[in-house]
């Protein structure tokens, strides 16, 4: 038996629900990678890494090729993330990366591309049926995962409502392509998602506030 088999084996049944290894750990590596994005630790990168890696084997058993491609993005992302984190964590005061609210422009690239890029990926995968049996929202969260993703390699408050989007989608899916862990992990990335979105709001205003005070002062 192979590697990519056994994560591929059933870890237990719940609830009439199968739980395959992959799923469960991956989305597990997911979940933890998400609190420690909503800390502001670059680790959240290696984890996002290690959670894509592990969840191409259950997103193909799944066959959801939207899936798959979507934590190939998480990879690729993942990358150059933490390249971005490195780069900017002298911003905040306390050594970690500084977070802000998007302008109008970048807010705007934002939607524009998740919509262009929902509607070409759906399209893509409508003509070609054997990529996904369920392309519209195969392809929403494809795209709205690169975007979230995007949005917090920048330091953006957005990419929680990005994740949140996201989320409103993906429970529904995950549960119905039988990724039952998947769905119960989108239900707890809701909860993180309110309180990291909190947490960013607030230190965005608070930074906002000390840029304000210092250019008075100068």
């Amino acid at each position: 038996m192979s590697v990519l088999d056994a994560l591929n084996g059933e870890a237990f049944t719940a609830f009439g629900q199968h739980v395959i290894w992959s799923d469960m750990i991956g989305n597990s590596i997911g979940l933890a990678a998400l609190a420690l994005g909503w800390r502001r630790s670059i680790w959240t990168w290696p984890a996002q890494f290690l959670s894509g890696v592990i969840l191409v084997g259950a997103y193909a058993s799944a066959h959801l090729s939207g899936g798959v491609g979507k934590q190939l993005l998480v990879i690729g992302v993942a990358l150059w993330g933490w390249r971005q984190w490195q780069r900017g964590r002298q911003q905040a005061q306390d050594g970690s990366v500084a977070v802000r609210f998007a302008g109008r422009r970048e807010r705007a690239l934002l939607v524009a591309g998740t919509a262009l890029g929902t509607a070409a990926v759906g399209t893509l995968f409508t003509l070609i049926p054997q990529l996904s049996w369920n392309p519209w929202p195969d392809a929403y969260i494809f795209v709205g995962t690169l975007a979230a993703m995007v949005a917090q390699a920048r330091g953006l408050v957005e990419f929680w409502f990005a994740w949140l989007l996201v989320d409103v989608v993906g429970v529904p899916l995950a549960f119905s392509s039988g990724l039952a862990f998947s769905g119960l992990v989108y239900v707890v990335y809701l909860a993180l998602v309110g309180w990291g979105m909190r947490d960013w709001w607030l230190r965005s205003r608070a930074a906002a506030d000390r840029a304000v005070l210092e250019g008075a002062a100068a």
